[in-house]
């Protein structure tokens, strides 16, 4: 599981960092929420770890901005404050979740744990980028027309479509749609090829760009 952890202070930063990459994380931090937002759109996260009180961009801000591009991540917010004003705001703003400092290092992973076993992984039945249409419960592509797809072509092409935009190499999309079966990284080249001839077959202005073996990007046709 990937983690984006935005903590300004400097000590705790590390002790999160060494704490969840102990558990077998892949933990990128920061030290203010403008970078946050950047890394965000550049990257696909399964977890976001925001503090409040960040320099250049607070965590409220970048929330709401990350939010605003459309990005579903599970988010918790990090923050000294315990009014409930505080908490109120940042679950309006598009947190998932919250831990009041000092927080229980232990409640922390146990949190990530837990999402870890959820299934729904916070997608939705339904999804839409420009004139493709992906209805995950029904295993359905529409646009100009429709065809079906099979399991593991709809998990995938969910995957992209919560991470539309972001270069997402072989092994980030292998490790998610794949995780727990006994095939390697070359089947990711196999359904994306799958899924190409599909989304030309139904007319879609939405394409998979990449190479084998490299990173790919789901995206809206140029020109």
């Amino acid at each position: 599981m990937r983690i984006l952890l935005a903590e300004d202070e400097k000590q705790l930063n590390h002790v999160l960092t060494v704490a969840m990459t102990s558990q077998g994380y892949d933990v990128d931090s920061t030290f203010n929420g403008q970078e946050a937002v950047e890394m965000a759109q550049q990257k696909a996260y399964d977890v976001m770890i925001f503090d409040i009180m960040m320099p250049v961009k607070d965590g409220l801000t970048a929330v709401k901005e990350i939010r605003a591009s459309g990005d579903k991540t599970y988010i918790v917010m990090l923050t000294a404050k315990s009014e409930i004003d505080d908490k109120v705001k940042g679950l309006d703003d598009g947190a998932d979740d919250y831990l009041t400092k000092p927080f229980s290092l232990k409640e922390l992973l146990a949190r990530l744990r837990s999402k870890e076993r959820r299934e729904d992984n916070y997608n939705t039945k339904k999804m839409q980028l420009a004139n493709l249409f992906l209805d995950v419960e029904n295993q359905e592509i529409s646009s100009r027309n429709s065809v079906r797809l099979s399991t593991k072509e709809t998990e995938l092409l969910q995957y992209l479509l919560l991470n539309k935009d972001k270069f997402l190499s072989t092994q980030t999309i292998f490790s998610h749609v794949w995780k727990d079966s006994e095939e390697n990284e070359n089947i990711v080249w196999i359904y994306v090829s799958y899924l190409r001839e599909k989304l030309k077959a139904i007319g879609s202005d939405v394409e998979i760009s990449g190479e084998k073996d490299g990173s790919y990007v789901l995206q809206i046709q140029k020109g």
